[in-house]
């Protein structure tokens, strides 16, 4: 089946993850699904973005995570205009309990970008 397209769902490990995923859910407007206390899912809404399903595990999370999401919050804006926006989507995330990692200002070759930890220290872009 070359070139069929796939649904992808993105798995994350975690402690918590009625927790973790009520995060993610008020991050990008998804919407929890039943679960129990092993584990847990969202989905979107309007049936495009792929669904993120939290699994408990037993260890923490130890080093930088191979993949992250980034959460495209300044598509399509350039320069102070691009900042400001990924700047007040960041405070928004902080509030929901994210913590700020660095901002990336632009540079000749780069817009900016956020990388911000979610509630359990995953990485995540705003992009």
């Amino acid at each position: 089946m070359s070139g069929a397209v796939r649904q992808v769902q993105i798995t994350f490990d975690c402690a918590d993850p009625q927790r973790v995923a009520r995060f993610w859910c008020e991050v990008l407007g998804y919407q929890l699904t039943p679960s129990t206390p092993e584990w847990a899912a969202c989905t979107d809404p309007g049936g495009v973005g792929p669904r993120l399903y939290f699994q408990r595990i037993p260890e923490g999370k130890i080093v930088k995570n191979r993949v992250h999401l980034d959460v495209r919050v300044g598509t399509g804006l350039t320069g102070p205009e691009r900042l400001a926006a990924l700047q007040a989507e960041c405070d928004r995330l902080i509030t929901l309990g994210a913590t700020h990692h660095q901002t990336q200002v632009s540079d000749d070759q780069n817009e900016s970008c956020i990388t911000m930890l979610d509630i359990e220290g995953n990485e995540f872009c705003l992009d």
